[in-house]
């Protein structure tokens, strides 16, 4: 008998449809239950073929529980070793790479100093850095947020060099990414399941949270199916090369193009109450049925992971893919000149991050479209920037 299991926490209506899916289709020899875990002995088997993992980015006694599952045969979903190393601007370069759409990134070092480091850890970073240049790259209005983050906290949305200063001096240790706002049209997002399976969902980020997906696409016609079908191509391939076999990417479409604005999804919302029933009908199915297909592979006492095609191409020495220009691109946000004025040396935090006043040539306040809506997240609950 092989057994898939799930390990969850706090949700309620996908585990138990889950299990209850599995079970009933009367799989000969395969049987689905709620993870149980009573000891946890370096590389000894543990009792599943399969574990859907929708929790161990919350609980890091359950990701080392599952790496030594994965070590012993048990095929976990999605792969915690991959999942521990990922993270969204990782994501972003990754894409890039492979020629998707995506809003122009950079990174920034955090505002407070990591614990147990000193001034003389960034030795390496300059002071000041280029900042001229990263506002040129990425423009106003644009998005900081956390480089491996998730569930919409810590993000801004900053209007103007002073603006990000102010802002910035919120987000403590984390390190956070600047990035381009994509005002769209459209925006959805997608499941993919088992690197194959693609539900489409038009998103709503504007409504409240149960209402975000009562939404439909605006392009119509054969505009609609291209960009459809532009969407699943992207989808697919993100999650090939990353090695995700449970994972939700979201596009925001300006003029036509999807722009991959977060795929780093790998225990994404899956509950009736906020997806609806017809995309939760569609996910409890083909989550079942991937399961069930991969139990089936499974053979015990080996590897049994998922790995992209990023790390077997580099295991494998094969070239990293060529970029293939995204045909139309529509331009950036809105770029600004500024001089930098920053001190040569750190203060008592990192210091990358200057505080001081920036001259900006442009209007500080960019007039903020009202008929059309930014494609990162919202603010954050502890962001300055008042609603309009």
């Amino acid at each position: 008998m092989k057994k898939i299991g799930i390990l969850f926490g706090m949700e309620n209506t996908f585990p138990n449809a889950f299990i209850e899916r599995i079970n009933s289709k009367g799989e000969d020899g395969i049987v689905a239950e709620a993870v149980t875990i009573d000891k946890v002995i370096q590389a000894a088997p543990t009792e599943y073929a399969v574990i859907i993992d929708r929790i161990s980015q919350d609980v890091p006694f359950y990701r080392a529980y599952l790496k030594n599952a994965a070590l012993t045969g048990t095929a976990v979903i999605n792969n915690p070793f991959w999942w521990s190393a990922d993270e969204k601007f990782f994501n972003n370069a990754l894409a890039e790479k492979l020629g998707i759409p995506v809003p122009k990134t950079v990174l920034l070092p955090s505002k407070q100093r990591p614990t147990n480091t000193t001034e003389t850890s960034f030795r390496n970073l300059a002071f000041p850095m280029a900042w001229e240049e990263i506002f040129q790259y990425v423009g106003f209005p644009a998005y900081m947020k956390p480089h491996d983050g998730g569930g919409w906290k810590s993000v801004y949305r900053v209007v103007n060099p002073q603006d990000m200063w102010i802002k910035h001096e919120e987000t403590g240790q984390l390190v956070m990414m600047l990035q381009e706002e994509i005002v769209f049209d459209d925006y959805v997002r997608c499941y993919c399941i088992g690197q194959k399976d693609v539900l489409v969902m038009p998103y709503e980020p504007r409504n409240p949270h149960h209402l975000r997906y009562a939404a439909d696409l605006k392009a119509q016609g054969e505009e609609r199916e291209k960009l459809l079908e532009t969407i699943k191509e992207y989808t697919l391939k993100l999650n090939i090369a990353l090695g995700y076999d449970f994972n939700t990417v979201e596009f925001a479409v300006r003029d036509g193009i999807p722009y991959a604005i977060d795929f780093c999804n790998p225990a994404p919302d899956a509950d009736i109450y906020s997806v609806g029933p017809d995309n939760f009908e569609w996910v409890v199915e083909a989550a079942a049925n991937m399961a069930i297909e991969r139990a089936k592979a499974q053979v015990p006492g080996q590897i049994n992971l998922t790995w992209g095609t990023f790390v077997n191409q580099a295991l494998n020495g094969i070239p990293a893919p060529v970029p293939e220009p995204a045909t139309g691109a529509s331009p950036s946000a809105k770029e600004v000149k500024v001089k930098t004025q920053a001190p040569k040396k750190p203060a008592k935090s990192l210091g990358a991050i200057v505080t001081e006043p920036i001259a900006v040539a442009e209007p500080a306040e960019p007039k903020i479209p009202t008929t059309k809506v930014a494609a990162t997240k919202a603010p954050a609950k502890n962001s300055r920037l008042k609603k309009s």
